[in-house]
């Protein structure tokens, strides 16, 4: 029942279309259906993992041990030469040995050993500081690749709109064309007009046909692209809203690439403070009790119980040969680093003074676009009159209509280049941020 249950939201959900779409809303529900999103829940859980485990550290470590051994030889009592003078002296020999018990050379011991870190020099603090900043690393590299999703939609989107633009002329282009096939028809009838002009006419509709079908196929392919990345169904149906050209952008770059820079710097800033803590000493109780032969007492030969209790100093000096190349390593990538930022920097502010220019581009020939269409629709009226008193060909008075329709397509295509210029720099300085932080 609850994968049927699934399936049907999943059908539900591609088999209706929205009806109203923005921008905004494209980019977020591209980032909540893109599938890279589910690393995000994966690596707050990485990260509680491991920072539940360097919790565990100073709890109490108890380990059981069992041995069994043969030696070659074993611990005797060796009397002083005075003492052996002493024995030699008295009437009757005497043997040391039959008063004292002797070691077995075959011995067992097991036990439980239960260890207390009562201070590790700092390295829990340091391992959880590292696991922060590497879960926080990998997430904003995650945000790196989110935001990346926004330039795809910015194509798809203005594509779109750039072909709703199109579509729209057309469609008033095949109305003045409709209008003038009904003059044509009208004038052939009464006999003032030859079969010529209507025969022009009718051959540009089929040609308009032939636009509309490519523009169609053009507009479906983004439309299912699009529906594919905010997992939503569109169709032309669709009414695409154009973004705002209102608002400013700055000429600071504040792109997720940039917090990437300075959580890996804390990451590095982490790991020396590892280095660090590795080379301090540390100290810790532990208690130990067991069974075997011997026990405590070396020189009784049965099996016996013993306990051992005390604290424990470790200090190793052994990581103290590779400290200096560890943290010149560590030194290392932070120049490797900020190389890494600067280059970002220079080609992020290349790439925005290549769009600016741009965008001043599109604003001046906008300018021009509405005197433009203003004359051009002033001479289409003068054909059409000069057309209708018997005056002008009907090739010149498509021309004509033909040229007022490539105006206003040239003004559409002007100013949805322009948008798409304009939320392509938001987009490459960072300062359009559609996708909020996941943290919050």
């Amino acid at each position: 029942m609850k994968k049927a249950k699934y399936i049907f939201l999943f059908f539900t959900a591609l088999g209706f279309s929205q009806n109203k779409i923005t921008l905004e809303e494209c980019y977020e529900k591209a980032r909540e259906n893109y599938p890279a999103i589910k690393q995000y829940d994966l690596i707050t859980k990485a990260e509680n993992y491991t920072l539940d485990n360097l919790s565990k550290i100073f709890l109490p470590q108890i380990s059981f041990n069992a041995q069994a051994s043969y030696q070659t030889d074993v611990t005797k009592l060796t009397l002083k030469d005075n003492i052996k003078e002493l024995l030699n002296q008295l009437p009757e020999k005497i043997d040391p040995s039959q008063f004292v018990e002797t070691m077995s050379k075959d011995q067992y011991k097991a036990y439980v050993e239960a260890t207390q870190v009562i201070y590790d020099g700092g390295q829990t603090k340091a391992g959880k500081n590292a696991a922060r900043a590497t879960s926080e690393v990998e997430k904003q590299k995650l945000e790196v690749n989110l935001y990346a999703i926004r330039e795809k939609i910015n194509q798809l989107y203005f594509g779109i709109l750039l072909l709703d633009e199109q579509e729209k002329q057309l469609d008033e282009y095949y109305e003045n064309l409709s209008a003038i096939q009904k003059t044509a028809e009208s004038a052939l009838k009464n006999g003032v007009a030859m079969q010529s002009d209507l025969d022009l006419v009718n051959v540009e509709i089929l040609s308009l046909d032939q636009k509309k079908i490519e523009l169609k196929s053009a507009q479906n392919a983004c439309l299912t692209m699009l529906s594919i990345f905010i997992h939503e169904k569109l169709n032309e149906n669709t009414e695409f809203e154009k973004p705002d050209d209102g608002s400013e952008t700055s000429n600071s770059i504040n792109r997720p690439e940039i917090q990437l820079f300075e959580k890996q710097r804390s990451l590095y800033e982490a790991q020396k403070e590892t280095i660090t803590a590795k080379n301090r000493p540390t100290l810790g109780l532990f208690v130990q009790g067991g069974y075997g032969r011997p026990g405590l007492n070396m020189l009784n030969p049965d099996f016996a119980p013993y306990a051992i209790g005390g604290v424990k100093f470790t200090w190793n000096f052994g990581n103290l040969y590779t400290k200096k190349n560890d943290l010149s390593l560590i030194e290392n990538n932070f120049n490797i680093l900020n190389i890494q930022e600067e280059t970002f920097r220079f080609n992020t502010n290349l790439e925005m003074e290549k769009l600016r220019p741009e965008i001043e581009k599109f604003q001046k020939l906008m300018e021009k676009d509405d005197k433009i269409v203003k004359l051009r629709t002033q001479v289409k009226k003068s054909s059409q009159s000069k057309y209708d008193n018997g005056v002008y060909q009907m090739k010149d008075l498509i021309s004509d209509i033909n040229a007022e329709n490539i105006a206003k397509q040239i003004k559409s295509t002007h100013y949805i280049q322009y948008l798409q210029s304009l939320y392509d720099l938001k987009y490459t300085n960072g300062d359009y941020k559609i996708f909020e932080n996941l943290e919050k």
